[in-house]
């Protein structure tokens, strides 16, 4: 039995079109956490810069991670989130503007992944801090 073997030239493609998407990504969110852009790309954004079909893309990036680009872009825009959300100085309607989120959808997308509310997250973490300042000084 045959077995249909990417050709090297097609599968090297493949890789760096992946690599150049999250190379996109982490330049897209650091240029909006520096407000030099206000808008968050989609999928066909990213296209667009890479001069391919949203489409192509999205089969490369699946194909060669097993994921859709949606996830990458969302588990980094979580990222950045969570660790925003460590500095109790800003507020998470602020944090939401940052992200070009309005603050109700920025909490809807924040449980849909993390499980509870950026209130909820940012409380657990302060009663962490708590937990550990109490312990250094017993």
């Amino acid at each position: 039995m045959a077995t249909n073997k990417l050709p090297q030239k097609i599968a090297a493609r493949q890789h760096e079109i992946t690599a150049d998407f999250l190379a996109i990504i982490d330049r897209h969110l650091a240029d909006i956490l520096a407000e030099r852009v206000i808008d968050m790309y989609e999928i066909r954004d990213f296209a667009n810069e890479m001069n391919i079909h949203p489409t192509h893309l999205s089969n490369t990036i699946k194909l060669t991670t097993g994921q859709s680009p949606c996830y990458f872009f969302e588990r980094k825009i979580m990222d950045i989130a969570r660790t925003m959300l460590h500095d109790s100085h800003q507020s998470i309607s602020s944090i939401a503007v940052t992200l070009t989120f309005d603050p109700s959808n920025f909490t809807k997308f924040f449980k849909r992944f993390q499980g509870v509310t950026p209130k909820q997250y940012r409380e657990g973490i302060l009663q962490e801090e708590r937990k550990k300042t109490e312990l250094l000084t017993i």
